[in-house]
């Protein structure tokens, strides 16, 4: 009993003092995008599909505006049974639209598997440099300066960004624009 309680003790002591020392980094993902070549021609076709989509939506809006003006002109003279097939006829057009709307722009729709077939690739080539440049850099955490995580301050001697496009083999440090090193002052955040 006692031994055990010795060794988990010593176990905390040393997990405590090792989460202590963690490094930590952030990269710019939107400045490293910017600095590849296949992003924006990947962007540009995403852009083309998705204004195609909108084209396509965009039309049958306007069959469904033209059945609704037609059938709202010629309600008077229709009988009942013409009135409820005419509302039937721009329901289903309504449903058409919403289906080819949920096609192209839903969840696992056409523009979401464009994205994944253009801009995927991209992602995960990043992600390998990003993760290369942690493990080189012993770095625990890596935050995206270009992400939805609000980072009010950032110093930057912790920007890595040089050291993706550097390992994605995007320039230099000198020819990025970000003139920082962070392993030049070893005065990283300690957490």
């Amino acid at each position: 009993m006692m031994r055990t309680t010795i060794l988990l003790l010593t176990l905390a002591l040393i997990l405590s003092h090792a989460s202590v020392a963690q490094k930590f980094g952030y990269i710019d993902t939107d400045f490293i995008l910017s600095k590849m070549p296949a992003y924006p021609k990947a962007q540009a076709e995403l852009d083309k599909f998705s204004a195609k989509s909108q084209k396509e939506i965009e039309d049958l809006h306007a069959d469904v505006d033209r059945l609704e003006k037609a059938y709202q002109a010629e309600e008077i003279l229709l009988t009942d049974e013409m009135k409820r097939e005419r509302r039937k006829a721009v329901e289903d057009k309504k449903k058409e639209v919403q289906d080819k709307q949920n096609k192209l722009f839903g969840y696992e729709g056409g523009e979401f598997l464009k994205r994944k077939e253009l801009i995927k690739p991209i992602q995960d080539e990043i992600f390998k440099a990003v993760e290369k440049v942690a493990r080189a850099k012993q770095l625990a955490v890596l935050f995206d300066k270009a992400s939805d995580i609000t980072m009010i301050y950032t110093d930057p001697r912790h920007d890595y960004t040089d050291y993706v496009l550097e390992e994605l083999g995007l320039g230099d440090k000198e020819d990025t624009g970000n003139k920082t090193n962070p392993d030049t002052n070893d005065n990283q955040i300690d957490k």
